[in-house]
């Protein structure tokens, strides 16, 4: 009996469980769509359930405006108003990337601006460097884009990102509007506002904008493609067992960029999707990729009443100013995200301990909103500098242990593992000095050997190998080996 009610229940999960993935798999718009496939035939036009097309031309006309006041505001790069034309064009016959063309005007449809406006001084890449890619991928998607991972004829590997014509807000507006190109416009004006903010927003931890290229898609003309730089997703599991230097620099680089976004040339940015999936990393580096929910201005108040900053888990009362905004809203809402989003995992875990303290006070100050973006970048600032000198180990005592030095020479075998570690199969770690590569080694009870190698980290401490013995020790001139002193 038991037997056959283990099997009736194996039998009702697996069915589940199979029902799930098919459902996954063959749910609308689940399939990535692929460069230059057909957007399927325009639904039949419509007057819609808000006013019809003069409704979708208010809504075009309200983010072209947006465009432009992100692209002329303050004096940074890009500034100035966006040209009404296509910076580049392709000639017809075949899909194919062609020359350009002279750029056209044409006239506005359903009462909305020209279109497409482009920003400033054109950026380095156009269509002509999209010619004979290779080894397209779909990265993936979300409401509004699609990105692709391609490889330019030079080897460098590039994003490119487009409106995805099998997502969720083409989608929608098309069965509202009825107008495909209408609602293909309405969409990449979301692409083209973040392609201006790149432009803009110009710092270390903002992906780079390399180029764009318009270009004929079927029956769309002027489809839009962003071309930036590749970074990685950023997969919290995967961070949270990496080393706590690792750790550490994406937090800063976090620090950084809203730092930046406090004192931009538009003003105080904030990122209204504030979530891991909006950042990418590159070369350990954090960066924001999706900046096409990013908001300038400040929340317009009254009152106190009016300043109220919501989470999930609480909220904060912010007080109104005398010009009638609320006061810090939009740098506040940046940090409290960046603190239950990143802070609190990836800061204290695993930290020096004479690093904690500050660590914690980081953590319990962001939760509280008690410091601004300038304090809580004062003081990632101040662990760096602690733990880069070297000054986190002054409290420490020295084990006093002897090894013996092998130059050149290294230990094959003989590895076991620790946490964290840069390397699975090992104990990688990396040490400030000789004097806590032999601290570590006391401290970890299998450990007799040691092989620091010329290889450092972002800080430019020695990655250094610990070992159990050393009987198969072989020449190797980038290291040097330390074994334990008998006695």
């Amino acid at each position: 009996m038991r037997r056959r009610r283990a099997a009736v229940a194996a039998g009702f999960c697996a069915s589940f469980l199979l029902g799930s993935v098919l459902n996954v798999l063959f749910a609308p718009g689940s399939e990535p769509p692929r460069p230059g496939q057909s957007p399927g035939s325009s639904a039949a036009p419509g007057p819609g359930r808000r006013g019809g097309r003069g409704e979708l031309a208010r809504q075009i006309r309200e983010r072209y405006e947006e465009v432009q006041r992100y692209s002329r505001g303050g004096p940074g790069p890009g500034a100035g108003r966006p040209e009404r034309r296509r910076l580049m064009d392709l000639a017809p016959g075949g899909p194919g990337l062609q020359r350009p063309r002279p750029p056209r005007v044409r006239p506005p449809q359903y009462g909305a601006p020209s279109w497409p406006p482009a920003p400033g001084p054109g950026p380095r890449l156009g269509c002509a460097a999209l010619r004979n890619v290779s080894g397209a991928q779909y990265v993936g998607s979300g409401y509004t884009k699609a990105v692709y991972r391609v490889r330019l004829p030079g080897g460098a590997a590039v994003a490119l990102k487009a409106v995805d014509f099998s997502g969720h807000d083409l989608g929608s507006c098309v069965r509202e509007f009825g107008a495909r190109r209408g609602c293909y416009r309405l969409a990449a004006h979301k692409l083209l506002k973040e392609m201006v903010l790149l432009e803009r927003l110009r710092h270390p931890n903002v992906l780079q904008l390399y180029g764009y290229c318009y270009q004929d898609s079927e029956d769309i003309p002027d489809t839009l493609t962003t071309i930036t730089e590749l970074g990685a997703p950023v997969e919290m599991i995967q961070l949270l067992q990496t080393s706590w230097e690792d750790r550490f620099r994406i937090c800063l680089s976090l620090g950084r960029l809203l730092h930046h976004l406090a004192h931009s040339p538009l003003g105080s940015v904030t990122l209204l999707d504030f979530r891991p999936r909006q950042f990418v990393l590159v070369d350990g580096e954090l960066k924001v990729t999706d900046l096409d929910d990013a908001r300038v201005e400040e929340t317009l108040c009254t009152s106190g009443a009016d300043c109220i900053l919501e989470f999930p888990a609480r909220n904060f009362s912010l007080p109104c100013s005398a010009q009638g905004w609320c006061e810090g809203m939009n740098e506040k809402r940046n940090l409290y995200n960046a603190y239950r989003f990143f802070f609190t995992y990836l800061l204290p875990h695993s930290a020096p301990p004479s690093l904690r303290p500050l660590l914690d006070a980081i953590v319990n100050a962001t939760g509280e909103l008690a410091w601004g973006v300038d304090e809580t970048l004062a003081q990632l600032e101040t662990v760096l500098h602690l733990f880069r000198s070297g000054q986190y180990l002054q409290n420490s005592t020295s084990s006093g242990a002897e090894y013996q030095r092998i130059p050149d020479s290294t230990i094959t075998q003989e590895d076991y593992r620790c946490w964290p570690s840069y390397h699975h199969g090992g104990c990688l770690l990396s040490v400030f000095s000789l004097a806590e590569a032999v601290d570590v080694c006391e401290s970890h009870a299998q450990c007799r050997a040691f092989v620091v190698t010329n290889q450092t980290t972002w800080t430019g401490r020695k990655l250094v190998f610990f070992k159990t013995g050393w009987n198969q020790v072989v020449p190797d001139a980038s290291k040097t080996t330390y074994v334990k002193a008998p006695g």
